[in-house]
């Protein structure tokens, strides 16, 4: 056997075993990467609900980040805010870091400190241009994506005058589209009507849509148990995974 085929028959082998390697399940106590971003609205539409949707997201941070009954550990996760002052206003992301090793009420704190309702407008497509610039320049092309909006889901930008279904034809998820091949966006906290112009007036194709109606999420307290450590909350945790981060299926395309 000449050099050049050793080499071919290595070189074969190699890429056998990595793709092999690649269908394997991960090792025990590794955790797949995954992404997780978090957009609080602080809009003034939106603060009926902001004092509940804010006691909610402590929690659902806390118990994601301690992977809490069957909730999933992201191996990144960044808050911001979805609103400004004026149209087209860009804001920062907080990472992890602000949040890890906090409690429930402590991360309430933060939240509230960082995203105060204050601002004037709620501006979706700027809110995901920036998650799309913020995953390219991370470097998390490719690990699924999780982006969880607590929001009444209005689009104020631009939509004065519009149709209903103009006004959400609107909201750009097109540069979530190729980030990974699964990029969910959640919305929790909007109407019911609200909900529904999202899942059929936001086009989309690769980018899968779940909604959570504001009176559904107004109930999630009744499975805290009080008694229970919040490490314990086993309900709570259940809860979220059955309809929080119910799992969605991908849309034909």
């Amino acid at each position: 056997m000449n050099a050049r085929r050793v080499y071919s028959v290595a070189l074969a082998s190699t890429v056998a075993v990595a793709c092999w390697a690649c269908m394997m399940p991960a090792e025990e106590g590794r955790v797949p990467k995954s992404t997780l971003v978090i957009g609080i609205d602080v809009s003034g539409s939106f603060r009926a609900h902001y004092e509940d949707a804010i006691n909610f997201a402590a929690h659902y941070l806390y118990g994601r980040l301690n992977g809490l009954g069957e909730l999933r550990t992201p191996s990144a996760v960044f808050v911001g805010s979805v609103g400004g002052e004026r149209p087209g206003e860009a804001k920062s992301f907080q990472p992890v870091h602000a949040f890890r090793d906090k409690s429930v009420d402590e991360i309430a704190n933060i939240l509230r400190e960082l995203y105060p309702p204050e601002d004037s407008f709620t501006d979706f497509n700027i809110f995901f241009d920036r998650v799309g610039t913020l995953i390219k320049r991370q470097g998390l092309i490719l690990a699924p994506l999780d982006v969880v909006l607590f929001s009444d889901g209005v689009h104020d930008v631009r939509s004065t005058g519009a149709a209903s279904a103009d006004v959400y034809a609107q909201i750009d998820v097109g540069p979530l589209e190729y980030l990974s091949r699964n990029v969910t966006v959640r919305l929790l906290y909007a109407s019911p009507t609200v909900s529904v112009n999202w899942e059929r007036g936001v086009k989309r194709q690769r980018v899968r849509m779940w909604t959570v109606d504001a009176p559904v999420m107004s109930r999630w307290q009744e499975q805290v148990d009080p008694d229970s450590s919040i490490d314990g909350r086993q309900g709570l945790w259940k809860w979220i995974g059955d309809n929080v981060d119910f799992r969605v299926r991908s849309r034909r395309l």
